[in-house]
């Protein structure tokens, strides 16, 4: 497996593992591969991208993702880029990318795995790329051939140990509900429509916010009951804020565990009914079980807006 951190002279000796092969294909001999011919270049990426008709970010076997659209993109540009293929027009790049059982070519890694139907303003990514093009070039390419659903806002040169994921120091995840009394017709994929005439008491959806702050375990809000790895969260400041007929509530952590801010928001509007009381939100934390929090909410009110990094 290739190794981010290893030596950056390292990729021009071997095959780096950003370039994957297609099923059949013979396992390519490294010693036969000219050091003069592999230029890899690591690139921070920044997407932002409406989720609503993608399986999430994550590039899936049979499945339309963010990442595999963005991967097919950036493969056929590489191979263009070293005369591999010639470059094609729009329409049947397009076709080409909705095939995404063929495996990519070019591997690249986002700051997180947001789910079917979630967005984001601002999610960064990392890759390696063997071409001469210029940022601003490859950026122009992503846009010209990504769906419209997709952006590429920024394309920089990081350093050979950058990693969108691993070096990530913070994510800022915003979930908007509507209140409204009438359908929310042009919203519709982006907030969760709550029961009409509902009430949400705010105040104590802000109460039991509070106690969130600081380092817990995040257990109970964790979507993964298998999770073997640490459960263990920070959360710096969540804020709530009513505007209009939209409460709009903002998660601001060191990271988030499966589906955590979806189940936070469930338990806190839950508050707000008044179905759970606010007072037992230190209890709900503490006992580390699934079952003692709200639901999880729908997935299309979510939006990453920002991935933080010293």
């Amino acid at each position: 497996m290739y190794n981010l951190y290893r030596d950056a002279s390292f990729v021009t000796r071997s095959v780096p593992l950003s370039y994957k092969t297609n099923p059949g294909d013979t396992p390519c001999d490294k010693r036969s591969v000219p050091r003069e011919d592999i230029h890899l270049t690591n690139y921070r990426f920044t997407f932002s991208y409406d989720g609503t008709r993608y399986h999430g970010w994550e590039s899936k076997t049979n499945a339309d993702t963010v990442e595999g659209r963005i991967e097919a993109v950036l493969s056929k540009m590489v191979d263009g880029d070293n005369g591999k293929t010639a470059d094609v027009c729009r329409e049947n790049m397009s076709a080409d990318i909705r095939d995404t059982k063929t495996p990519a070519k070019v591997d690249i890694h986002g700051a997180g795995r947001t789910d079917a139907g979630v967005h984001a303003r601002a999610m960064v990514a990392s890759g390696r790329l063997n071409t001469n093009r210029t940022p601003d070039e490859i950026k122009d390419y992503l846009n010209r051939y990504l769906p419209a659903d997709i952006c590429a806002l920024d394309v920089t040169v990081a350093g050979d140990r950058f990693h969108a994921r691993l070096n990530a120091t913070g994510k800022i995840y915003e979930y908007t509900l509507y209140v409204g009394l009438e359908k929310p017709v042009f919203d519709r994929n982006y907030v969760w429509c709550v029961p009409q005439g509902s009430v949400l008491d705010v105040d104590a959806m802000k109460k039991a916010a509070s106690y969130l702050v600081g380092k817990h375990d995040f257990r109970s809000f964790c979507g993964n009951n298998k999770m073997k790895k640490s459960t263990v969260r920070t959360i710096y400041d969540v804020e709530i804020v009513k505007e209009g007929d939209y409460v709009r509530m903002r998660f601001h952590g060191n990271g988030f565990l499966q589906n955590m801010v979806r189940i936070l928001t469930g338990t806190l509007v839950e508050i707000g009914y008044g179905h759970m009381d606010a007072e037992h939100m230190p209890e709900i934390i503490a006992g580390m079980d699934r079952q003692l929090a709200g639901p999880t909410a729908p997935p299309h009110g979510l939006c990453l807006l920002k991935v933080e990094y010293d």
